[in-house]
């Protein structure tokens, strides 16, 4: 009979402690939102694709890409559209150069042309 007492009463201190965590998560989450990476018009940003052909033939200088963010996790997934890119340039094997033309864009974005897809990073 002691051993279920001893378990009832760790489980109302568990219970009760965890309403006492909860605020640390939530200033956790804010803390990551302000320091998060935000481009806007003007801005410029790397385009990371997979550097094959069918991309490189897709996607060509001066397109003006819509970019896309998915949310809501992976049970109920939205994908917003947040702004639109220009492509500048190459910049090496797997990244095109662009400019934020319209709207805010994030690190881990979507630009999407047809087929292809790209992840907007911002310049290093």
């Amino acid at each position: 009979m002691s051993s279920i007492r001893k378990v009832l009463s760790g489980i109302v201190v568990l219970a009760l402690a965890v309403p006492l965590l909860m605020p640390d998560v939530v200033s956790a989450a804010e803390k990551k939102v302000k320091s998060e990476v935000v481009m806007k018009v003007g801005n410029k940003v790397h385009l990371f694709h997979s550097g094959t052909a069918d991309v490189k033939k897709e996607i060509c200088l001066n397109d003006v890409i819509t970019v896309y963010r998915e949310s809501g996790g992976a049970k109920n997934p939205k994908t917003t559209e947040v702004g639109k890119v220009k492509v500048l340039s190459y910049a090496g094997e797997h990244y095109f150069e662009a400019e934020v033309v319209k709207g805010e864009v994030k690190p881990g974005d979507i630009a999407k042309k047809d087929t292809a897809s790209c992840l907007i990073q911002p310049l290093k």
